[in-house]
């Protein structure tokens, strides 16, 4: 079932786009999660638009559901007592701030650590708390570039691309999340919390087994392949008469049926195409070949064609085609949930499904410092049942 994380308490420090990101899956997955954030500013989400939502960042609102909003002056001495209470009663503390700059005011891991030894502290970082690039600016798009990654992506002798989501970002959240999961069970038999650091190098890194792998192996660099992989060919997208679709023909099997479908028996007696090598080495010919028979008809023709001769395909679609999808309707993909301020709001659900469903949504992303008065009265009450 799960909800596991319920009564687990989250102090989420954080900002922009990974940190929420680890957060909010710790939050779908029951946790209380409570967001601390800059007086009259907050996350730098906030501002992040067009689009908006009724006058709410799009991107604030995906990223932080099913927490509560604090406003506390980190800086000030009050404001400081406060968070030190929070941290005092929590079980996680996620941060992404700039390097050192907790420390400074007193929140570094072994400062929290003296306040409650069960915390498990998080620190999410850019390039890692080591080495020389330590304290140097982070956002996903640099690290895509420094990594190597966006050497990879876009076509073979025009300019990298920087695939247009935060992979690194939201994958930093994930390894951050599956941290966290991994110390919580340790503290089950410890009693303890823990230091734990990810970092979007490290993630983007891990993104890129393989291509280390080769590169390791042979020496060489490897070149941009658009939507091509290393390895295998065809398996990339081909223009029909009506936009692209993908054709992933990944074996020997895949390959003759591809043939037989598209009536280009020729091309299998053809020795630049003989086996899964040669096709890889002359990829530009099969691809002229291919793309001149599949430029006769349209995408859904080539899509029932090849899809009923058991080759795996499927058209490239839009954002609008794929929310109207059957498909993403079947597996509850997008939650039209109940919003106190946007009226038809929807959701992308957690990407996970138990027997009773997805993880609940039970909050609505909060307004600015929207739970303080709540969180503060839940402290002092903390301090009356220990004496304090």
């Amino acid at each position: 079932m799960l909800g596991s994380l319920a009564g687990i308490r989250v102090v989420d420090v954080t900002m922009s786009v990974a940190g929420p990101f680890a957060t909010l899956i710790l939050a779908d997955l029951g946790a209380d999660v409570i967001k601390v954030e800059r007086p009259g500013v907050g996350d730098d989400t906030r501002s992040w638009g067009p689009p908006f939502w009724e006058g709410e960042s799009c991107h604030f609102s995906a990223l932080n559901r099913n927490k509560r909003s604090v406003e506390l002056d980190l800086k000030d001495p009050e404001g400081a007592a406060h968070f030190r209470e929070l941290l005092a009663s929590a079980d996680v503390f996620v941060q992404n701030l700039r390097p050192g700059s907790l420390a400074k005011l007193g929140f570094g891991y072994d400062d929290v650590a003296a306040i409650n030894p069960r915390l498990i502290y998080c620190d999410m970082t850019g390039y890692g708390s080591d080495g020389p690039l330590a304290s140097s600016p982070a956002y996903d798009p640099l690290m895509q570039a420094f990594s190597g990654l966006m050497s990879l992506t876009g076509e073979d002798g025009r300019p990298p691309s920087r695939i247009p989501v935060s992979v690194l970002d939201q994958g930093t959240g994930m390894w951050t999340a599956i941290a966290v999961l991994d110390a919580l069970r340790t503290r089950d038999r410890t009693g303890l919390g823990t230091y734990l650091e990810t970092s979007l190098l490290s993630t983007a890194l891990m993104w890129l087994p393989g291509q280390f792998t080769g590169y390791f192996a042979a020496g060489e660099v490897p070149k941009r392949l658009g939507s091509g992989t290393v390895g295998i060919y065809p398996y990339a997208a081909f223009p029909t008469a009506t936009g692209h679709v993908i054709i992933a023909a990944g074996n020997q099997n895949l390959w003759t049926r591809l043939c037989t479908a598209l009536d280009r028996t020729d091309l299998l007696s053809d020795p630049r195409f003989d086996q899964n090598a040669d096709r890889v080495d002359h990829r530009d010919e099969l691809f002229a070949e291919l793309s001149a028979t599949l430029a006769k008809h349209d995408s859904d023709h080539w899509v029932g064609v090849l899809g009923d001769a058991g080759v795996p395909i499927t058209p490239i679609q839009t954002l609008d085609q794929v929310a109207a999808h059957e498909q993403v309707a079947a597996i509850g993909a997008f939650q039209q949930v109940p919003h106190p301020r946007i009226p038809g709001y929807t959701s992308i659900a957690l990407p996970v499904r138990g027997t009773e469903g997805r993880p609940e949504f039970r909050m609505a992303p909060p307004l600015l410092g929207e739970h303080t008065d709540e969180v503060l009265a839940e402290l002092a009450g903390r301090r009356k049942e220990v004496g304090e």
